[in-house]
């Protein structure tokens, strides 16, 4: 699958520093993310997804909305989130606002689903968390439904049952293309397999090819039901500079705080430069020049045969300016270097 590899970005709209090293308003890095998406687009990246976040490190609550707007101004590249958190979503409105976006980018939408790795959004709609598992494989199994594009019927336990219920907007062609983020859970591999929905691996730390395991257990679980092959896809973080050195030196304090942040909530302790320069050699941290970096997306599509990568180059509060060069750098260099490499190897 590499020889159609598909390359995009990830971000969750992470509050980001002014150039005196103050934080910027909320307000403003919304729409320094569209004009993220923006230059993505014009640059040739073929997908640029928006994450769910509802805490004050993270700027985007609402990704459909950021996504109408980022459609509004571009021509072609592919629009999704990354991801949405359907546990404590109404999957109705869910599939209703990206019908919308479908509609609006002329049929460029996508969606990533899964249970997202913060529990913010819980507590805030009402949801407890001990219904966690049943909460997400109920909505799920609606979902599934929904993407169809007909009439649905449907019962459960955590709503009352749809009957031949349509769903406005439809969809104008086809159906909406859904992906399962999964961050290593064989239960979650085979729970795609068994809704034949493509599966989005979140690799965010130690070596990708450990998860060579979850994309043969994917396959061979679509072979096992007779299902067609569907696309398998990586989410892993990155930044992207002229040179090696000059891109860890622009990360490094902006990870830094970003883990220290989230690690302190989560009982870890800080992290260390010789951790993150380990992630950066030997990990998931792709981090470097645009052929270092190209290298190693290369290097992963390889191992793992996947159909898409999608660089996560927002982390922490990084300035504007550098993430912009970074997407500059992604689109017109390190892309066009990963299509040789594999164009090469498969010659």
């Amino acid at each position: 699958m590499t020889d159609r590899l598909e390359l995009g970005l990830d971000t969750f709209g992470d509050v980001t520093f002014d150039s005196d090293g103050q934080f910027l308003p909320q307000a403003q890095v919304i729409r320094n993310l569209i004009d993220q998406a923006v230059l993505a687009d014009q640059t040739g990246i073929d997908f640029i997804g928006v994450g769910e976040h509802h805490r004050d490190d993270f700027a985007v609550s609402a990704p459909e909305v950021v996504l109408a707007g980022i459609a509004a101004r571009t021509q072609r590249i592919r629009l999704g989130s990354a991801v949405t958190v359907l546990s404590s979503d109404d999957p109705i409105r869910v599939f209703q606002r990206f019908s919308t976006v479908d509609a609006i980018s002329s049929g460029r939408a996508e969606v990533i689903l899964g249970r997202g790795s913060f529990t913010e959004s819980f507590p805030l709609f009402g949801f407890s968390l001990s219904d966690y598992e049943t909460l997400f494989s109920e909505k799920l199994d609606l979902f599934a439904k929904l993407i169809k594009n007909e009439p649905v019927s449907w019962q459960g336990t955590i709503r009352p049952p749809l009957n031949n219920q349509s769903v406005y907007p439809p969809l104008e062609n086809g159906t909406l293309k859904t992906w399962i983020g999964v961050g290593g859970s064989p239960e979650s591999v085979i729970r795609a397999a068994r809704y034949q929905l493509p599966l989005m691996l979140a690799i965010i730390g130690g070596d990708p090819k450990r998860f060579r395991p979850f994309a043969d257990l994917y396959r061979d679980a679509l072979e096992q039901l007779k299902a067609p092959s569907l696309p398998i896809g990586v989410h892993s973080p990155g930044h992207i500079s002229e040179t090696d050195e000059q891109a860890r030196e622009e990360l490094w304090p902006s990870y830094k705080k970003m883990h220290d942040r989230i690690g302190s909530e989560r009982g870890w302790g800080p992290v260390s430069i010789s951790a993150f320069n380990s992630e950066a050699d030997m990990g998931s941290l792709y981090v470097g020049s645009p052929e270092t970096v190209a290298k190693k997306i290369a290097a992963t599509a390889k191992a793992l045969g996947i159909s898409r990568f999608d660089l996560k180059y927002s982390s922490g509060p990084m300035e504007h300016e550098k993430m912009m060069r970074s997407i500059e750098l992604y689109g017109t260099r390190v892309i066009p270097m990963v299509r040789d490499m594999l164009a090469s190897d498969s010659n």
